[in-house]
C-alpha cells in the first residue's frame, strides 16, 4: 500500500439502497458524515432516498430529530450508480443482497476506484468475512460490520474480523460505530456470527413446529410473545426479515457447520419456492393484503 495510515472517516460509501443500505445511509448522514449511496439503477436509489426521507420525517414527528437536522442529513446524501463515485470515500460498506457471488463481484469492481487506505466493510449477516476479504486487494482493510434491521432503530452492530483484518482497521470501525450512536459487539468469523446463529435456528424451529402441526401460526406467535416476552412472534419476525433471507442464512449455517440441527425446514423452502417471502411481497406466514395480517396456514 502506498499509504498505510488510516484516514479519518468523513465520507462513507454505501453500496445497495435497499432496506439495509438506506438505513445505514440514514444513520451515517444523521451523524454528520457525507454519504455516497449507490445501487444498480436510478429507480433503486431513488426508492432508497424516499425511504430515508420517510423515516427521517417519522423521527421528526416523534420529536427524536429536529427539522434542521433532517434537512442537513438529506443534504449530505448523494446518489449514483457509477463506481468512480467512491473515489473520495474513506470507508465503503456493502449492503447488497445476501448472495456471496454478488458480493464478490461488487468488491472486484469497487477496489480499483478506491484510495489505497480506504476501508471496506460488508454488512453480510452470515457469509465468511475471510472469504469475502480474499476477493479484494486489501484484506487487512476489510471486515464485517453487521447492522440490525431496521437500522435507525436497532442499537446493535456486530463487528467481525477476518483472519487478515488489521487491528487499526477494527478500532477505526469500532469508533465509527460509537459515532453512529450504536453499541458494538465483537464476533468471531464463524457462519452467521452471534445474533443470526441463535435467532435463525429459533425461527427455523418455529417453522418446524408449524410444519409438524404442533401449533398454528397464531398459536406459535402468541405463545412466544406472551410466554417468552418476545416483542414479535418468530413467524411474524421471519416475514419481517424476509423468508428468502432466513433460508439463505440457514443454508450458510447448514453448509458451514455441517450439523443436521441447522437443516432448513422443508416448509420454509416451500414458502420461498412459492415466492411467499414475507412482508416485502405482501405474503408469507401472514397475508398482508387486508386491514390486519391474517395467517396463511
Amino acid at each position: 500500500m502506498s499509504d498505510s495510515t488510516l484516514p479519518e472517516i468523513k465520507t462513507i460509501g454505501v453500496i445497495g439502497a435497499g432496506q439495509m443500505g438506506s438505513g445505514i445511509a440514514h444513520v451515517c448522514a444523521l451523524a454528520g458524515l457525507d454519504v455516497r449511496l449507490s445501487d444498480i439503477s436510478e429507480e433503486a436509489f431513488e426508492k432508497g432516498v424516499a425511504a430515508i426521507t420517510k423515516n427521517l420525517d417519522r423521527q421528526v414527528s416523534k420529536g427524536k430529530v429536529s427539522q434542521a437536522d433532517r434537512d442537513a442529513a438529506l443534504g449530505r446524501i448523494k446518489t449514483s450508480s457509477d463506481y468512480d463515485f467512491f473515489g473520495d470515500c474513506d470507508f465503503v460498506v456493502e449492503a447488497a443482497t445476501e448472495n456471496e457471488e454478488i458480493k464478490r463481484s461488487i468488491f472486484k469492481k469497487l477496489c480499483p476506484y478506491l484510495r489505497d487506505n480506504a476501508i471496506i466493510a460488508s454488512n453480510t449477516s452470515s457469509i465468511s468475512i475471510t472469504r469475502l476479504a480474499s476477493t479484494t486487494d486489501r484484506p487487512g482493510r476489510f471486515m464485517g460490520m453487521h447492522f440490525m434491521n431496521p437500522v435507525p432503530v436497532m442499537q446493535l452492530v456486530e463487528l467481525i474480523r477476518g483472519i487478515a483484518t488489521d487491528e487499526d482497521t477494527f478500532e477505526s470501525v469500532r469508533e465509527l460505530t460509537q459515532r453512529l450512536g450504536k453499541t458494538a459487539v465483537a464476533a468471531e468469523d464463524f457462519p452467521a456470527f452471534i445474533v443470526n446463529r441463535i435467532l435463525l435456528p429459533m425461527i427455523n424451529e418455529a417453522v418446524y413446529t408449524l410444519y409438524e402441526g404442533v401449533g398454528s401460526v397464531e398459536a406459535i406467535d402468541t405463545a412466544m410473545r406472551l410466554g417468552a416476552n418476545h416483542p414479535m412472534g418468530p413467524l411474524e419476525l421471519a416475514d419481517f426479515i424476509g423468508l428468502d433471507t432466513c433460508l439463505a442464512v440457514m443454508h450458510v449455517l447448514y453448509e458451514g457447520l455441517a450439523d443436521s440441527k441447522y437443516r432448513p425446514c422443508p416448509l420454509l423452502v416451500k414458502y420461498v419456492e412459492a415466492g411467499w417471502v414475507g412482508r416485502k411481497v405482501g405474503r408469507g406466514f401472514y397475508d398482508y393484503s387486508g386491514e390486519t395480517p391474517t395467517p396463511t396456514r
